[in-house]
């Protein structure tokens, strides 16, 4: 009887420590692992507005972008002139800004719904659409189902639950949003 509770204590000793180095090798190298849900980037939109860039830039930053950049250093006194001055703008007024130009990956069928739980990204075609990012809020879940012809994203939080809805099947895509 003796040997057997010896036996069952090496035994129980031994497990433990293992499962103790396992979780502990498990528990480091999970530790880095980044398990956050991924943020959606912001896409362009052609109804976006510039800021001047004299609002936030600082004075260095606050020229227009075809004058040159003055160096640091003073310039010769025989360099030659073959640039013509910019004209002056009034004191008060901002300097002249230029529009971002889009790029290479914004297309103008990529459509944002935000809804209550969240924001879709869609990528709507004539003949068919497909997800490009599903983003919820702090706090909610989500959850997508897509089928032949249609695709649904669900953000929920406790007893919320808020839908975008498309279809495409024979058709152009509709998108719908339900919130409950």
């Amino acid at each position: 009887m003796r040997n057997g509770l010896v036996q069952l204590g090496a035994w129980a000793a031994a497990t433990g420590a293992a499962v103790a180095l396992s979780w502990l090798g498990v528990h480091a190298v999970l530790a880095g692992a980044a398990f956050e849900q991924p943020t959606a980037l912001p896409l362009p939109s052609p109804k976006a507005t510039v800021v001047p860039r004299a609002a936030t830039a600082t004075p260095d930053r606050a020229r227009p972008a075809d004058q040159p950049e003055a160096s640091s250093s003073a310039a010769a006194p025989s360099a030659p002139a073959s640039r013509t001055p910019a004209p002056s703008a009034p004191p008060t007024a901002p300097p002249p800004t230029r529009r971002p130009t889009p790029t290479a990956t914004a297309t103008p069928t990529v459509k944002s719904y935000p809804i209550p739980g969240g924001r879709v990204a869609l990528d709507l075609r004539p003949d068919r659409a497909s997800l490009v990012s599903a983003t919820p809020d702090p706090g909610w879940q989500m959850q997508v189902w897509n089928g032949e012809g249609w695709l649904r994203v669900d953000f929920t939080k406790d007893d919320k639950a808020n839908s975008v809805f498309v279809a495409w099947n024979g058709h152009a895509p509709t998108v719908e949003t339900a919130i409950r």
